[in-house]
């Protein structure tokens, strides 16, 4: 093997191969799992780490440990390589020349640093047009760098306002944006992006494990197959011809309140046809590292239908452990210790000045059992059991039925929203006498009831038209009602209350939420979403309006929404039976368990759906 002959390389091998000796033999008893390194040859070797690794280490990777074939620790640095981010800067100057049927913006960039794209800078709020780019040294001779690329932004909120090139340097560049089909539009700003520096990917497979079609959002929950993944990028793959949407991303993060869902970011997909071309861009960037194994992925549909979604496949990073083995033979790389403390190496400090040095390459073996780990008595807590509890004070108790044992997800239903206490302090689970703890987890799913609606007449009011809407339940935590109508011309103030009773039972309308609808022949929104301001106190909703001296619109397909909460536990093989969910007494507090120690690794977990008796 042959080094580089750079001088910091140099050191930094000479260091590696001072730091070895100075370590001992290594107690491999904390860790769980373990994967042999065949090493041919003495000499600076990187090793690729692959998700199953991750997966079984702590997100940091701070438990990671290497051994000789002696069993001496290896000290060595993690690499992770990472791609640039672009950089955007202003034009130094631009002009923008309207012909008969295109729009010429010719822009002097002012640097001489490559570059990869432009973005233009427009008020128009919809639009779309095919762009050509060319480029020039000298603002005379022209060079066509790519054609067709569409740019666009919609009333929904979806744009492409970038043309991209091939990375280069130029003096000049010109932007000709295509004005046959719409009017041209003005031009107020240009920023030039500065290529960015790639780094290795790696495709992996991604499961959907769920869909749920919410209130113009559809709501994917992917398992990613392992945990601490850094995710380069998702593509989703489509068979719809034309589209454009935004699409966000969120992983499911443990906080005080619960499991709650983590934004990540959002990009635009799309899908659009431009000259007889169709473009299309279905890749949702992310760069960052996902700590669970569920990432969630909203596409959001305003208006439009939602879209078929054949598969989703993921682009991740890759991660490398770089050191110097001081001979041939079988190392070993030990991962899976809950309680050890991050390696404090030497060696580490030159991560940057290790990165591109020449090394071997060497591949982990498949994840095995470590034949002598002894689990540490902390892990015994996972068998999750809480204090006992005398249940004699709630009103109301269900079954919960199990598929298998193991980290559980379980939806609460209808019964328990309405008759639990608020916040849900009166959830418990229990078996045999004994609590189980447990973690409320709050979804972004929607799910939905449909009302019973009956049209109610005021003879003193004619203008006035009112329904009346019946829910299943008293105390539901709905936090929309939906409606459509096939009237196509008109505008209405919508209002939503309840008649409530005050302490002394009187009664008093008590609004819950308010809306503008409005409908002409060349922009319908055939559904009025009605958004609670606060959860009803009865069981019974008044949409009303007033039509003026119009004709009454009609309404009809009333349904109201709620959030989807479930509770997220852990039964072990040796758990008694039956389980019960009791709920329903209003005075209890919420419970404090020991749970939130180990809640990383329930949220970590592939979870069995349980389901209610």
């Amino acid at each position: 093997m042959k080094f580089p002959r750079s001088g910091h390389l140099c050191r930094a091998a000479s260091l590696l191969l001072l730091a070895a000796p100075q370590l001992h033999a290594l107690d491999a008893t904390g860790w769980r799992h373990r994967q042999i390194l065949d090493i041919p040859a003495a000499g600076l070797t990187r090793a690729e780490l692959p998700t199953e690794t991750l997966d079984a280490a702590r997100s940091a990777l701070e438990d990671l440990r290497i051994t000789d074939p002696a069993g001496n620790e290896v000290p060595f640095t993690i690499e992770r390589p990472m791609p640039q981010p672009e950089s955007t800067r202003r034009a130094k100057s631009f002009r923008s020349a309207l012909g008969d049927e295109a729009t010429a913006i010719t822009i002097e960039t002012g640097t001489i640093e490559p570059l990869a794209g432009v973005s233009l800078e427009m008020p128009a709020t919809q639009f779309i047009k095919a762009a050509r780019v060319e480029a020039s040294h000298d603002g005379e001779n022209w060079q066509e760098l790519s054609a067709g690329q569409p740019l666009f932004r919609t009333p929904q909120g979806a744009e492409k306002l970038r043309a991209d090139f091939p990375r280069g340097a130029w003096e000049f560049l010109r932007i000709t944006l295509d004005d046959r089909r719409l009017p041209a539009i003005p031009i107020t700003g240009i920023r030039l992006l500065a290529a960015k520096s790639d780094a290795p990917v790696e495709p992996f497979t991604v499961t959907i494990k769920s869909r749920d079609e919410n209130p113009n959002v559809t709501r994917l929950a992917l398992d990613l197959g392992a945990t601490n993944i850094t995710l380069a990028s998702l593509h989703i793959e489509t068979p719809e011809p034309l589209f454009t949407r935004t699409v966000s991303l969120a992983a499911p993060e443990v906080s005080e309140e619960g499991i709650t869902e983590r934004p990540l970011g959002e990009s635009v997909i799309y899908r659009v046809g431009v000259e007889g071309k169709s473009e299309a861009r279905i890749d949702v960037p992310l760069e960052k590292q996902i700590h669970a194994r569920e990432l969630l992925v909203f596409i959001h549909n305003g208006d439009s239908p939602p879209l078929q979604i054949s598969a989703v496949r993921g682009e991740r990073r890759m991660v490398r452990l770089i050191f110097y083995a001081g001979g041939p033979g079988s190392y070993v790389l030990l991962s899976g210790n809950s309680e050890c403390a991050a390696p404090r190496y030497d060696v580490s400090a030159l991560g940057s000045q290790l990165q591109g040095a020449s090394a071997q390459d060497v591949k982990p073996s498949s994840l095995a059992e470590n034949p002598g780990y002894k689990a540490p008595e902390a892990l015994g807590a996972l068998a999750l059991t809480g204090a006992a509890i005398d249940t004699g004070d709630w009103k109301f108790r269900k079954t919960i039925q199990l598929a298998r044992t193991g980290a559980q997800q379980l939806e609460l239903d209808l019964d328990i929203l309405a008759h639990a206490a608020g916040g849900l302090r009166d959830l418990r689970i229990v078996s045999d006498g004994r609590q189980l703890p447990f973690l409320v987890e709050h979804t972004s799913i929607s799910r939905p009831i449909a009302l019973s609606a009956t049209l109610v007449t005021e003879p003193k009011r004619p203008t006035l038209s009112r329904w009346s809407l019946k829910l299943p339940r008293v105390g539901l935590p709905i936090t929309r009602v939906v409606c459509v109508s096939s009237s196509p011309l008109f505008q209405r103030d919508v209002r939503l209350w309840e008649e409530a009773a005050d302490a002394r039972g009187d009664k008093f309308p008590r609004e819950l939420g308010r809306a503008t609808w409005k409908q002409t022949p060349d922009r319908t929104t055939h559904e009025l979403a009605l958004e609670l301001n606060t959860p009803p106190l009865t069981d019974t909703l008044l949409v009303e309006t007033d039509n003026g001296d119009n004709p009454a619109i009609d309404l009809r397909d009333f349904r109201s929404f709620y959030p989807a909460t479930r509770v997220v536990f852990k039964t072990s093989p040796e758990a008694a039976k039956p389980l019960w969910l009791y709920f329903g007494r209003r005075d209890a507090s919420a419970p404090r368990y020991d749970l939130g120690l180990v809640a990383e690794q329930l949220l970590r977990a592939t979870k069995s759906n349980a389901s209610l008796g």
